[in-house]
């Protein structure tokens, strides 16, 4: 399909097709997490053991994420997109109707694995099935369901476990997968498969071990204390292990899945930097507030969730400007004063108290879901701009892979801050807090001398303690996302549309 945009018809029925594919995918990362409570007692397992739906979907998903570009070669990409939307609903429908523990992780698995390709093929067919002038436009529409996806997840998760149970959160998937591959059956034009290719299964095994391992390291580290425990010493340093036999593997094999020289364009390889601190910054923010709404501010769940809509608000508003703006302005720019507008809400984020108002609140988290959208849209155009056509689907696997390690490493290392600093601030607070404090001998009712007084004051401590915690998380993903304005300096302003680029690069003017 790659250099054929002026000859596809009905673009706007693919586009749709592609971003329903793409809003049901980015949705399952994050929809079944307000679920698993009512999973946990549907299913009697432990509240360790349900935390394994989470984590088989996103393993899976990562490690299948980068053979995306040699199966789209192989066998087409139309045929891979149907099979993967196809199995996708069907292994929903599965998750759904799951009687045990077990079954929901395999079905789980088998979900992450089909829906892994969905975010990739989706952004390579609006790459090609839109003219150069026009794709800036088109991935602020793809990025829409991108970003809106984990932002929505939670709200509609919900919704739906609280209107009907959780197993609609997954049935959900089914109307939206039958409408999705009707459609592209009908609209979405073949391509000739390459028959012959054979897969790189050292360079995939290699892989597989390294963000397999890495992924569990992430998320089961805090319930395991991290490197005081053996599992996470041995996930860590298998997870070394095969990124340094992939890396090896990728630069010495005659025929690598992936292929090593898009790893020589600048744009690109700047442009996977930038994106994984995208995904850092983008779910732990949202992970974060949602608690933090009803922790500290004492916002009950259905308010937390309209109070945090402006973020999505203000994604929308963004990429849409931002889809326009790509064509006249250079992208640099807009991904500067979208990283800019994203620190200055994570600062405005770290004086919240539980007294903050809610047109503080709203207006913080608006201005940060604008910058999150004001970087993305131009950072597809810049990212693939210099890199050629036949890289295109790697490239855009790689992406999302570079995006959904970020997020996986963003709410690790904001979790596990935050409980770390909560004991560490509450240990200080407490040094002063003694029965010989004259200032708390004048309460009786906050008398640390008493039963009643120690335990009252315990509950302030730790409130205390908590909101300070949150403010260091705040002002860590500031040091996070600001470091990533020294990226740009790497990047090649992209071909203006007057100079009329070469088709065959994914330039988006």
């Amino acid at each position: 399909m790659s250099g054929l945009s002026a000859g596809v018809r009905h673009r706007t029925l693919i586009t749709i097709c592609a971003m329903a594919a793409t809003l049901m995918q980015a949705l399952d990362s994050t929809i079944a997490n307000v679920a698993l409570p009512y999973m946990q007692g549907s299913l009697s397992a432990s509240a360790d053991e349900i935390t394994w739906v989470l984590t088989s979907y996103i393993t899976a998903a990562a490690i299948m994420t980068a053979p995306v570009g040699w199966l789209a070669a192989r066998f087409g990409r139309k045929n891979l997109m149907l099979v993967c939307l196809i199995g996708f609903t069907i292994t929903s429908m599965m998750c759904g109707a799951a009687q045990s523990l077990a079954q929901i992780v395999v079905f789980r698995l088998l979900q992450g694995t089909f829906g892994a390709a969905l975010v990739p093929l989706s952004q390579s067919i609006m790459l090609d099935i839109y003219p150069p002038e026009k794709r800036g436009m088109a991935m602020a529409i793809w990025g829409v369901g991108v970003m809106l996806g984990p932002i929505l997840g939670p709200t509609v998760g919900g919704y739906l476990t609280d209107l009907y149970n959780w197993r609609w959160v997954f049935y959900v998937n089914l109307p939206v997968g039958i409408a999705a591959v009707t459609g592209l059956v009908i609209f979405m034009p073949g391509e000739a498969s390459r028959g012959g290719m054979r897969f790189d299964w050292t360079g995939f095994g290699v892989l597989a071990l390294g963000i397999g391992s890495f992924q569990l390291m992430l998320d089961r580290g805090h319930g395991q204390d991290w490197f005081n425990s053996p599992e996470i010493i041995v996930e860590a340093v298998l997870a070394a292990l095969g990124t340094y036999l992939f890396i090896v593997h990728m630069l010495t094999a005659p025929r690598p899945f992936i292929p090593p020289a898009a790893f020589k364009d600048r744009n690109f390889c700047a442009g996977l930097a930038l994106m994984f601190s995208v995904g850092v910054v983008l779910v732990a923010t949202a992970a974060l507030m949602a608690p933090w709404l009803q922790t500290l501010a004492n916002y009950p769940v259905a308010t937390a969730g309209l109070v945090l809509s402006p973020r999505g608000i203000g994604t929308m508003l963004s990429m849409l400007v931002g889809g326009r703006l790509t064509a006249r302005v250079d992208p640099r720019l807009l991904i500067g004063i979208g990283i800019v507008m994203l620190s200055y809400s994570l600062e405005m984020m770290v004086g919240w108290t539980p007294d903050v108002s809610q047109h503080d609140i709203i207006v913080a988290i608006f201005i940060q879901g604008f910058g999150l959208g004001f970087v993305f849209v131009p950072l597809q155009v810049l990212t693939f701009a210099t890199l050629r056509s036949e890289f295109r689907t790697d490239g855009t696997s790689m992406m999302s892979l570079f995006r959904n390690v970020g997020s996986a490493i963003g709410v690790a290392i904001t979790s596990s801050a935050l409980a770390h600093n909560v004991q560490v601030v509450h240990a200080q607070i407490s040094e002063s807090v003694t029965p010989f404090n004259r200032a708390l001998q004048a309460h009786r009712v906050l008398d640390p001398a008493t039963m009643h007084g120690a335990a009252l004051l315990d509950q302030i401590i730790n409130k205390q303690a908590l909101i300070i915690a949150y403010i260091d998380d705040y002002r860590l993903l500031i040091f996070v996302s600001l470091p990533a304005l020294l990226l740009l300096f790497l990047m090649r302003k992209p071909p203006g549309a007057a100079a009329k680029p070469d088709p065959a690069h994914a330039a988006m003017d």
